[in-house]
């Protein structure tokens, strides 16, 4: 009989997904008060910060699913936070609205409270070297 219990405390994806969960808990509780969820709140961001990319490039940056980048980016464009902006060829571009820049003004504090809620909680860890040990984990998971 395989060894589940041995399977459980070692599965990389398993404990990935666990701390995933709870991160996102604690972020997303933080943005809360302004009607934000994280993947949203990285959507700003990304767009805030100048990034121009197609939305598949995006969504790979942001390790989103397509599906659910394009869901929130219709969302954020009804709420009045973000607007498309023609491209070169077929690909759709956004940029902030001055709504969206005021939210993601008011956001940036929120998360920063919320990273050092996380940081101070890390205890015998520097979170450099957790953000490193994250890093790995993902480039060993892409697949060749």
């Amino acid at each position: 009989m395989t060894d589940l219990e041995a399977i459980g405390k070692s599965c990389f994806a398993l404990h990935a997904r666990m701390t995933a969960r709870l991160l996102s808990r604690t972020y997303e509780a933080a943005l809360r008060p302004l009607g934000l969820k994280l993947p949203q709140f990285g959507i700003l961001g990304a767009i805030g910060h100048g990034t121009t990319a197609s939305e598949t490039v995006l969504a790979e940056r942001l390790g989103l699913e397509r599906t659910t980048l394009v869901r929130n980016l219709k969302l954020l464009t009804e709420n009045g936070w973000i607007e498309p902006v023609p491209g070169e060829g077929r690909g759709l571009r956004h940029r902030l609205t001055p709504e969206g820049q005021a939210l993601l003004e008011a956001a940036i504090p929120l998360w920063q409270q919320a990273q050092a809620q996380v940081e101070a909680r890390l205890q015998d860890v520097e979170g450099d070297e957790a953000r490193k040990a994250m890093r790995a984990l993902r480039k060993a998971s892409h697949s060749s």
